[in-house]
């Protein structure tokens, strides 16, 4: 019996991409990030390959009713560094929903995704959205 492996071409890739539209009204934080950050990389494709990038275009929109389990709301911080002395920030997780949700999610999606040349690729096919409507042009089919 002779048995093949098949790789992704890159061009497939892109021919194949899907679009999924997922509403994040009541879904858990984590788990709705696992579930984007799965879709981006391709992992639930049956011809996924870790080097090449074939993953689909998702769109999330009502980011601003996501939620979170535990104490989370009291105790979940957001850190960042300026690089100057005393350029530290920390954002409690309340005050950054209020200020940007869709933040919220993203960095929870890009933090999920490797660090390497195709996670900025991957995060430009995330579209997030704060309330129900969305105002965006979605791609029509290439010609063939």
């Amino acid at each position: 019996m002779i048995q093949k492996t098949t790789l992704p071409k890159a061009a497939t890739a892109e021919k194949t991409r899907k679009w999924h539209f997922l509403d994040a009204s009541d879904q858990v934080l984590g788990r709705l990030s696992t579930k984007i950050a799965v879709l981006l990389m391709g992992k639930h494709k049956r011809d996924y390959a870790p080097n090449v990038d074939c993953g689909d275009f998702v769109v999330v929109t009502n980011t601003d009713k996501v939620r979170i389990t535990g104490n989370k709301l009291e105790d979940k911080f957001y850190f960042r560094h300026s690089g100057y002395a005393n350029g530290a920030k920390t954002i409690p997780y309340k005050r950054q929903m209020e200020n940007d949700s869709t933040r919220v999610l993203e960095l929870a999606v890009k933090r999920m995704l490797d660090d390497n040349k195709m996670r900025d690729r991957r995060l430009k096919r995330l579209r997030i959205f704060s309330g129900a409507q969305t105002q965006f042009p979605v791609p029509k089919p290439a010609a063939k």
